[in-house]
């Protein structure tokens, strides 16, 4: 390495920006704040819902109320939460960087990369979950939908209904629905009246697959399972690593792939010695199917988990498919706000927000970054830094 290169490298790994660093502190108090017991998503879970009016004959509220839960919620906290964490934590210290990369970068700089990666996959996952607990809690106060078993829960006087009817034709046209209001319920406990009107959106669904989704594209981020990607490089250019890999392809199998075989050079009017031209279909492979099952089975899991909402009578499809949604959302946008594409990326998260744009970003700058972020500014640090569009040296 240049001298200026490694005085570069080394001012980077002793100076590290306290303003950045106390920026992402501010990050992790607004999550904890929207996750934790005395915070948002966690009030309006603590709030009683709206109780819309609803009629007795209604088949869709007129299911039996299960013994238990399939999952309960504290195994919903450890699928959703606790095994992403942990599988984050493992993942990082043990194999990042890889074991074949970064070979003689100084021993803290591999541990400043664990625990950035660490802490981007934790900031990415805490967002997801967050946010959509936030957000279903809030949907379930607003809507005060029944439950399928909601009318089991009840327990309703049958000779009070005209005392509670608020809507509907029945005691005008025959056979129409009257609506009535909750106080018609024996039952008035917390498990009718909050429990009761929690339907749209299944929490389940939503936790579940915010922080499993979240988890599997993770994975496939770090083992690159990815859609093979068609790169910049155009139909017909060459590289030498191309063009040894297609002298290696003409040789051993010249006739079962023409695109890359002497005679296909020939036909177009070209020299037999000429380089074999870079075909798309070259350009990527399928990862290993065991690494395809070790990154989607998270999915698999929520997926149960969303399923067996409906098996217990609490949700009906809409509301389960309406909560899958929103944690799908929700994992994207916490997947993408601190890693790379999938299809354009070698498993590095984004790097740290730069000094200048800890806290906000200035008008006229194109992004939140233009060092690391991580060490304090230095004009010394691009001539090392600006060699990979990720930050890696």
């Amino acid at each position: 390495m240049p001298p200026l290169a490694d005085l570069a490298l080394r001012h980077a790994i002793v100076r590290i920006s306290k303003l950045a660093v106390s920026s992402y502190v501010l990050d992790w108090i607004f999550i904890m704040c929207a996750l934790g017991v005395a915070g948002i998503g966690a009030g309006f879970g603590s709030l009683e819902p709206s109780q819309r009016p609803f009629y007795l004959e209604d088949p869709d509220i007129s299911l039996k109320v299960a013994d238990h839960d399939t999952v309960s919620s504290a195994v919903l906290v450890v699928i959703g939460l606790v095994i992403p964490a942990v599988v984050v934590v493992a993942v990082s210290l043990l194999l990042v960087p890889s074991p074949l990369a970064l070979k003689g970068t100084p021993f803290a700089l591999i541990w400043r990369r664990k625990i950035w990666e660490w802490n981007a996959g934790w900031m990415g996952l805490g967002l997801s979950l967050a946010a959509t607990y936030c957000a279903t809690e809030g949907l379930k106060d607003i809507i005060g939908k029944p439950r399928p078993d909601m009318l089991a829960r009840c327990d309703p006087d049958i000779s009070k209904i005209s005392t509670y009817a608020v809507s509907g034709l029945g005691q005008v046209l025959s056979g129409a629905p009257t609506f009535v209001t909750l106080d018609i319920c024996r039952n008035q406990s917390d498990f009718l009246r909050k429990d009761g009107f929690s339907a749209w959106p299944s929490g389940h669904s939503s936790f579940s697959f915010a922080g499993m989704l979240y988890l599997t594209l993770w994975l496939c981020a770090k083992f690159s399972v990815a859609f093979p990607y068609i790169g910049p490089l155009p139909f017909g250019a060459r590289s030498p690593a191309a063009n040894a890999a297609g002298l290696a392809s003409s040789s051993d199998n010249g006739t079962a792939n023409p695109e890359n075989s002497k005679s296909a050079g020939q036909r177009t009017g070209s020299s037999s010695q000429a380089l074999p031209s870079t075909s798309p279909r070259s350009q990527g492979a399928a990862p290993p199917v065991y690494l395809q099952v070790i990154a989607f089975f998270p999915v698999c899991v929520a997926f149960f988990v969303a399923c067996s909402r409906y098996h217990d009578h609490r949700h009906s499809g809409f509301d389960i498919i309406s909560g899958s949604v929103i944690g799908i959302f929700f994992a994207y946008i916490g997947f993408h706000m601190y890693h790379l594409p999938l299809r354009r990326s070698d498993g590095w998260a984004w790097s740290a927000r730069s000094r200048s744009n800890a806290f906000f970003r200035s008008i006229g700058y194109a992004d939140l970054t233009v060092t690391e972020g991580w060490a304090a500014d230095s004009p010394l640090l691009p001539t090392v830094e600006n060699t990979n569009p990720r930050g890696e040296v």
